[in-house]
């Protein structure tokens, strides 16, 4: 098998060929400004905003009037979490997250702390799971959102959406979701589950960079936002600026496939991950799963090794692309946050990596890089003192 695999997909994805076909027409002769309402350029590339806004509002239950188009889900949760306590104005205003969100919730939140809000960042269990339970104890009166992420990116674990969305509407207080490793992957309905907000991204599910968006629940509640930028009054005042026709017809058509796809794609990543798994444990000693074993992700494989030093791991799997954590962080020398919450040591946190299985991922490919991560394993031991000492005690 040729090298290198790309078994990164978490990080990002190749966009799709048919996804590509879709937005090329917009590079070129379909170029207008989908503002300029008065002639047939500007026609068609509303349009062509239109039906993608269709395409991601039908992916997740949604209205398409919903759906706000952003430049990713960075900006998505940016908008969803400023914009909501911005609006309500009070600085008594709570807000619920988890130890283990992406930064793009973490952040954005330790500056809305620093200007005084309140924020309560509950624990996980071992598998990186929050218990509704927990969402419910930590409710004060000031409260008015809670910011739980669909599926960890890390670790792949699922959170009880549904049952905190539930929870969330009991006490009228507003549920947003980092959805942008969940979407496309596992199904997702806003109404079902109780989201008044959901952040996704183009990049994640074969679709373009530089674009994503922001479901925002209209009626049960109305949610009402404040922009973070104003200028023109696009996407009705949430979101100023000319739109991005090219990545947003790129989005809807990327949507579209996954919700076409998504019940046979998710079984094949799932046989693709056990498998890949199932080779490694089999083919040497001392890894061990982290995140749920069974409610994750269905191309998130998160495995530690012991008796060897993460770099050096990187470094030996040249060949096949895979990370330490998050991409966000894969510079960070520090063990992940994430698996620290999740009380694995450092040694083994730092000798820790991500597999993400993704659309283009083959059999063939998954049996190469089992060898190959077996191979390495045992290269890197053959010369590594704790190994030697495990092995003659």
């Amino acid at each position: 098998m040729p090298m290198p695999i790309y078994l990164d997909n978490h990080a990002t994805t190749r966009v799709d060929p048919r996804v590509l076909d879709a937005m090329w027409p917009y590079f070129g002769e379909q170029y207008g400004n989908a503002s300029s309402r008065h002639h047939v350029f500007g026609r068609a590339a509303e349009q062509a905003v239109e039906t993608a806004r269709e395409q991601v509002a039908n992916l997740i239950g949604a209205s398409p009037r919903e759906i706000v188009f952003t430049s990713g889900a960075t900006e998505s949760n940016n908008l969803a979490l400023k914009g909501v306590l911005a609006r309500v104005g009070s600085p008594e205003a709570h807000v619920i997250t988890g130890v283990t969100e992406h930064h793009a919730v973490l952040d954005p939140l330790a500056r809305l702390e620093r200007q005084g809000y309140r924020i309560t960042r509950l624990p996980v269990d071992r598998y990186g799971c929050i218990d509704p339970a927990q969402v419910e104890a930590a409710f004060t009166e000031q409260t008015v959102l809670v910011s739980l992420m669909a599926a960890n990116n890390e670790i792949g674990t699922l959170h009880p959406v549904e049952e905190i969305g539930r929870l969330c509407k009991r006490r009228g207080v507003l549920f947003h979701t980092d959805a942008a490793q969940a979407v496309g992957k596992i199904p997702l309905d806003v109404e079902a589950m109780g989201i008044d907000l959901l952040s996704l991204s183009g990049h994640k599910i074969y679709g373009p960079k530089g674009v994503g968006a922001l479901y925002v629940r209209r009626r049960g509640p109305t949610v009402r936002l404040d922009a973070l930028f104003d200028g023109g009054g696009h996407e009705r005042g949430l979101r100023s600026g000319t739109l991005n026709v090219p990545g947003i017809v790129g989005l809807g058509a990327a949507c579209a496939l996954c919700a076409e796809e998504l019940p046979v794609e998710a079984e094949r990543l799932i046989r693709l991950r056990n498998r890949l798994r199932d080779g490694i444990i089999e083919g040497t000693e001392g890894v061990t799963l982290n995140g749920h074993p069974t409610q994750r992700l269905p191309g998130n494989l998160n495995l530690s090794f012991a008796w060897v030093r993460g770099e050096a791991l990187l470094m030996g799997l040249r060949g096949v692309a895979v990370s330490s954590g998050a991409a966000c962080t894969s510079a960070n020398p520090e063990p992940s946050y994430v698996l620290r919450a999740l009380g694995v040591d450092d040694e083994l946190a730092q000798a820790s990596l991500r597999f993400g299985l993704g659309r283009f991922t083959t059999a063939e490919e998954i049996e190469s890089v089992i060898a190959e991560v077996c191979r390495v394993l045992q290269q890197i031991r053959s010369l590594s003192p704790s190994y030697q000492l495990h092995r003659s005690s």
